[in-house]
Formats: C-alpha cells, sequence, structure tokens
C-alpha cells in the first residue's frame, strides 16, 4: 500500500484570489499546493493560473462536492468519470470527495427525485455504513489515483443513531481502505451544533489514515455555528487543529475560503496561524502520518444486505430531503427547529450558487433578487442542478406575473429567451413562453 504523500501548508484556489495564490505558491512562508472545487474546472479548459501553478511544480488537488457517495443510489458513472478525467488533467496524487448524500428520490424510492444544492449528513448506522462502503469500492475502482473523503459540518442529528462519528470513521477506512479528509472546522461546527466533543472524535480516528487537513472560519448565530468559509478561521477551530496535530503530523493542511475574500495580507496571516499551531504540535511530538501505511481494506460485514439497507436509507433520505426542500412533515424524530434553520440554510445556499451560476439575475433583479429566490425555492425543490434551476426561477416570475416594473420584466424575459435552450432565438418569443408553460404544467 502506497504511503501517503507529504503536501505541506495550502490553500484552497478560486478565481477571485488567484492571483494571490500564484504569487503566494512556491514563496517562503506562502502555500505548497491548491486544491479546486472538481466540478468547477473542464480538463480541456483549465484556467491560466492552474496551469501556471502546474507548470512551477505546485500539486492541484481536486475535491468534488457532487458525488454523493453517503447517498442510496449507487454513484453516478458519469460523475465518476468526470472526477477521473480532473484528476488525470490536473496530475493530482489524488482526488477527494464528502461523507454526504445531496439527492435522495427516484426509482429505488419510488418518489420524486429531489437535489438538496448541498451536502448532508448521512446517519450513523450500520445501514449507511454497508452502503457507503460499497459505494467506495465502486468509486475507487473507477478513479485513477486514490480517494480521501472528508467529514462534513451537519446543523441536525439523524435519530437512532449506532456510532459515534469517530467509530463511523474508523468502520470506514478498515472495511474499504479509503484515505481521510479531516476538516476540523467541521468537528468544531459539530462540537457546537450536536453537543460532540473534537477530542473524543479524534481518539477514535485511524489517524494513520488522514491525507490532509481542512481549516476554515464560520460564525456562531442563536447557538448554532454556520460552517460559512466567508469568515476568518477562529481560535476554537485552531485548537482542534493543535488537538489534532498533538496525535499525528498532518501530510497537508489546507485553508479554505469560499467568499468575502480578504486582502492578500489576511490569507497570509491565517496560513502563518496554522504553521504557528502545526509547529507548537510539533515540538510536543505529534507522530509523523507518513510514517504508517493506509490501512488495508478489510472484511465487510453486512454487505450481504445491501439491497436492502439502501432501499431503507433510501425511504428514509427520501423523507429527510422533501421535509427540507419541499415542505413535506418532518420525519418522526428530527428536531423541528433546526429542521428549519437547516432549510432556510439550503433556500440561502441555493440562492448564492444560483446567483453565481447565473449572475445576471441579481442584476436584473436587484434587492429583490434574494428575497424573491428564496420564496421560490421554498414550493419549487431543485430536480436538475443549478442551471436549470436560474430559468425554471425566472419562468416563475415570468408566467406568475411577479414583476411590476416592466424594464426589469423586459429584460428578464429576454435573459430567459436568450438561455433558454440551445436553438437560435424564436421570432415569435411567445411561443416559446407558452412551451415553457406547458413544460411547467406537466411537472405539477
Amino acid at each position: 500500500m502506497e504511503r501517503i504523500r507529504q503536501l505541506g501548508t495550502g490553500i484552497g484556489w478560486r478565481p477571485e484570489i488567484a492571483d494571490a495564490v500564484e504569487r503566494m505558491a512556491g514563496s517562503a512562508g506562502g502555500v505548497d499546493w491548491v486544491e479546486v472545487v472538481a466540478e468547477n474546472v473542464c480538463p480541456g479548459h483549465l484556467p491560466e493560473s492552474l496551469l501556471r501553478l502546474r507548470e512551477r511544480g505546485v500539486t492541484v488537488v481536486p475535491h468534488g462536492v457532487s458525488l454523493g457517495l453517503g447517498g442510496a443510489d449507487r454513484p453516478d458513472g458519469e460523475r465518476l468519470r468526470n472526477l477521473a478525467e480532473r484528476a488525470e488533467a490536473l496530475g493530482a496524487p489524488l482526488v477527494t470527495e464528502h461523507i454526504a448524500f445531496v439527492r435522495a428520490g427516484g426509482a429505488l424510492t419510488a418518489s420524486p427525485r429531489l437535489e438538496a444544492g448541498h451536502l448532508l449528513p448521512v446517519p450513523r448506522t450500520r445501514d449507511a455504513l454497508d452502503v457507503l462502503c460499497e459505494n467506495v469500492r465502486i468509486a475507487q475502482d473507477a478513479l485513477p489515483v486514490p480517494l480521501a473523503l472528508e467529514n462534513i459540518a451537519a446543523l441536525i442529528n439523524w435519530p437512532g443513531e449506532e456510532m459515534t462519528e469517530g467509530q463511523f470513521l474508523y468502520d470506514l477506512v478498515d472495511r474499504t481502505g479509503v484515505r481521510l479528509l479531516i476538516d476540523v472546522a467541521n468537528l468544531h461546527t459539530n462540537h457546537v451544533n450536536r453537543g460532540e466533543d473534537p477530542a473524543k472524535a479524534l481518539d477514535e480516528l485511524p489517524v494513520e489514515a488522514i491525507a490532509y487537513v481542512h481549516v476554515a472560519g464560520g460564525f456562531e448565530r442563536d447557538g448554532v455555528w454556520h460552517d460559512s468559509h466567508a469568515h476568518p478561521v477562529p481560535p476554537q477551530v485552531l485548537d482542534v487543529l493543535a488537538e489534532l496535530a498533538s496525535r499525528v503530523a498532518p501530510p497537508g493542511v489546507l485553508l479554505e475560503r469560499d467568499e468575502n475574500f480578504p486582502e492578500p495580507t489576511e490569507l497570509e496571516r491565517e496560513l502563518d496561524a496554522i504553521r504557528g499551531v502545526l509547529k507548537t504540535a510539533g515540538v510536543q511530538g505529534g507522530a509523523p502520518a507518513s510514517d504508517e501505511p493506509v490501512p488495508s481494506a478489510g472484511e465487510a460485514p453486512g454487505d450481504e444486505g445491501e439491497p436492502v439497507a439502501r432501499q431503507r436509507l433510501g425511504l428514509a433520505q427520501a423523507a429527510l430531503l422533501s421535509a427540507l426542500v419541499a415542505g413535506t412533515p418532518v420525519p418522526e424524530g428530527f428536531d423541528r427547529v433546526r429542521l428549519g434553520v437547516q432549510s432556510r440554510a439550503l433556500a440561502a445556499k441555493r440562492a448564492d450558487v444560483v446567483g453565481k451560476v447565473a449572475p445576471e439575475l441579481p442584476v436584473i433583479l436587484g434587492t429583490s433578487y434574494r428575497p424573491a429566490f428564496v420564496a421560490y425555492a421554498q414550493g419549487h425543490p431543485m430536480t436538475d442542478g443549478y442551471r436549470r434551476d436560474a430559468l425554471s426561477f425566472a419562468e416563475h416570475l415570468l408566467l406568475g406575473d411577479r414583476i411590476e416594473d416592466a424594464g426589469t420584466r423586459r429584460a428578464l424575459r429576454e435573459w430567459w429567451l436568450e438561455r433558454s435552450g440551445p436553438a437560435p432565438l424564436s421570432r415569435r418569443p411567445t411561443a416559446r413562453l407558452a412551451r415553457a408553460t406547458r413544460r411547467v404544467l406537466l411537472r405539477r
């Protein structure tokens, strides 16, 4: 089994800070490697900044967000091929994803297919572990490089859980040999939101399987910690990093920032703070993870019941996701208040992403964009990705005559006509709008 590669200190590459990352890469006290969201790059058209980093020998790791390995369905073959292509195009030593589900419903449960638009926690049960292990094996067979999985932050607890997070991750590694991407900010989030002790979780982890570590910022509001990736890294998260580093010297640590980007000097200060924690912990004697081989896959108890486990898990996840995005009743055992917080967070996240995918919409609609989209999201679950979501939102506003200003309505209508299909603009736009109306009616 290959030993885990030493990465050093890195930062999440984003277009908004590409110039700053290039200046920091390879410099003394700068960054040694970068991570890029896999779905945001195209293998045949990599950003020039990433190409320059690769030419300078900077390691680039693709980080997937849409595979949904914790879902009840087997991994989608096309998504796996896309992730593999990005790993090869970037010359990556590994790829990473999340222990989460992002969609539910469909043929397995004979219910509507729903998309969360975000990462949701899987229940820490034997059923979920059996399904996750098989999904991980499928992914490992399809990928050209090792896979590492990240623990996620959660606002909600599943009722009837059978394991702690540390036990769940330990069994996952033991049964599949998969590597771990440990997000210490997520451990802190789960400490605040779910009352879970980060130190206990770290005690239970197979630390020798850690490929690298994420560090990110967030904020607390009304007793709930929001893992925003848009705020400075707080001392509490650095304390969890110190706890981890006192047990093992992580092969890599990466600073994540997804929006509200500060000046480069502030990013450099955060990177220095991370190095300071690692240096102090190193003096105390954290064992180097690279001295241990990655655990080999062991026996897989319970796999013989995997199809039944998939159906049980699928029904549970579909019920939860439907309550979160479609307003159906809250499944028994869940905290209604917390589900309300999660539901609003999903709607807000969806509005943010649609605003990035279709940046013209916030410009056209101005300050009314966000409240209009959140109101739309409450009754219109996402079923087919963010680009289709943007078009459906525009159709909703146009067909419902929800825009009073004539100029805004005209601009939105022109935007929708330009993007509602591959064919050239029709000389009869009312006919295209009528076809869209029929599509909307058929979906009801």
